[in-house]
């Protein structure tokens, strides 16, 4: 119930939450999106004898809020309707919560079980906990080799600034239905000036992941689709480029020092916006940085049926494959760090 939620709680996790009475489900509910009820409030609401709940367990994959945000806390209401036993997933290491939600339940005469399925549910907030607890977005590479592996054909001067697909269309389908999923999505200065990417999920319906930019020196040209300022955009640069930049509502620029550790700096950036997912998707340079630097959790790499002979070599990586499935002719492997 709570993956219901991927893509369109940030900055909440996903929660989802069971109500059951001797044994039969009276109640279920999911966050939708912050700022609207949390799971344990829909549940809740959605029992239609509350007298049921005096003798009912709740079972909710996270740690119920004891703070008030957007929301009342979720344990007073649990308090308020006394359910007595409470089955949590996994613990809330956000500051706000980190155990406070646990101990007014429990102070409240309330019996509580923590760490069912605990495994489970801390990777389904992955993105949540490395944020809260590394205090960086969760970062997922993203690229297609060719089957002589390479990721980009090579270029000529008079080349159409466009991206060339090494994948089939149904892998893209794939590729932006990730992009709906995650916060925000990063490319290097020379896949932005080459493709001149949209960075958007036109091939779904869904909701654009917010642009992050890294242009050095501000070669980017002017007129490409990042700059159009219909999704809200970040561009990364040298700090001495600054003072020429003018930020607006929805392009944003950054300054870092790229002669230093560049990964981490980005990192920063993206933890100062709040953004808890990013995936990075080239170009080589970009995304063997975050290799080499030992910044990224997963990665998710295509390899196409075609060919390419001469182009960019695709970047090097070490790391668990935990899956692998074809696409048609294509083919997906997943590993982590």
């Amino acid at each position: 119930m709570a993956k219901n939620g991927l893509g369109n709680t940030y900055p909440n996790p996903m929660v989802g939450c069971v109500i059951v009475c001797k044994g039969k489900i009276i109640g279920e509910g999911w966050h939708k999106k912050a700022g609207e009820p949390h799971a344990e409030v829909n549940a809740i609401y959605a029992v239609a004898d509350k007298m049921l709940l005096k003798s009912s367990e709740l079972y909710v994959n996270l740690e119920p809020c004891s703070h008030y945000g957007k929301t009342p806390p979720c344990a007073d209401l649990i308090v308020k309707y006394k359910i007595p036993k409470v089955i949590i997933g996994a613990l809330d290491t956000n500051k706000k919560v980190n155990g406070k939600g646990m101990a007014h339940l429990k102070n409240s005469g309330c019996k509580v079980t923590v760490g069912v399925l605990e495994k489970e549910c801390l990777a389904l907030n992955k993105r949540f906990y490395t944020y809260h607890n590394l205090k960086r977005p969760f970062i997922i590479l993203k690229w297609a080799a060719s089957a002589d592996g390479f990721i980009a054909k090579k270029q000529n001067k008079d080349q159409k600034r466009e991206p060339y697909f090494i994948t089939n269309a149904c892998s893209l389908q794939l590729v932006h239905q990730w992009r709906d999923e995650e916060q925000a999505i990063l490319v290097g200065t020379t896949t932005a000036v080459a493709d001149n990417p949209r960075l958007d999920v036109r091939h779904i319906s869904g909701r654009n992941p917010i642009r992050i930019v890294l242009d050095r020196t501000l070669r980017v040209p002017k007129e490409s689709f990042l700059f159009d300022k219909t999704v809200k955009t970040i561009v990364i640069t040298d700090v001495s480029q600054i003072i020429a930049t003018e930020s607006s509502e929805n392009l944003a620029f950054e300054g870092i020092d790229f002669s230093k550790e560049m990964p981490q700096q980005i990192c920063d950036v993206l933890y100062r916006y709040k953004i808890q997912s990013v995936i990075v998707e080239g170009g080589r340079q970009t995304l063997q940085s975050f290799i080499d630097a030992e910044l990224w959790d997963e990665a998710r790499v295509f390899k196409g049926s075609v060919s390419l002979k001469l182009g960019v070599k695709a970047p090097h990586l070490k790391g668990d494959l935990i899956s692998t499935q074809n696409i048609l002719e294509d083919q997906l492997s997943i590993f982590r760090r």
